[in-house]
């Protein structure tokens, strides 16, 4: 593993894996500026992920991204500015980031 997070087929295997909420606490979509997490698990209850919600400036721009292993951003959903990826190329919005071993999220 080059960056020391996960190697590409545990990131895989923890994107296709079934997930539920963690509790039933009601979630309300954030305001302006704000962000929610909502707890997930695995169904056999032995990996937590987090579902990430961040408005911001308007909503458009509101964010989503789930997270596995507390800190490792697997998928992120950015409808924010575009920009380059690691190789170079040009990225639009909205666009979706997955987990790439060696480069994480970018």
């Amino acid at each position: 593993m080059a960056d020391g997070l996960l190697s590409q087929s545990d990131a895989d295997a923890l994107l296709r894996m079934e997930k539920e909420r963690a509790n039933g606490d009601p979630v309300a979509f954030p305001d302006l500026g704000g962000r929610i997490e909502v707890p997930l698990v695995s169904r056999d209850g032995r990996e937590s992920f987090s579902l990430d919600i961040n408005r911001k400036r308007i909503a458009l721009t509101t964010g989503y991204q789930t997270r596995g292993r507390q800190t490792i951003v697997l998928a992120r959903l950015d409808f924010a500015a575009p920009h380059r990826n690691p190789d170079g190329t040009e990225i639009g919005v909205p666009h979706l980031h997955l987990y790439r071993e060696g480069y994480g999220d970018r």
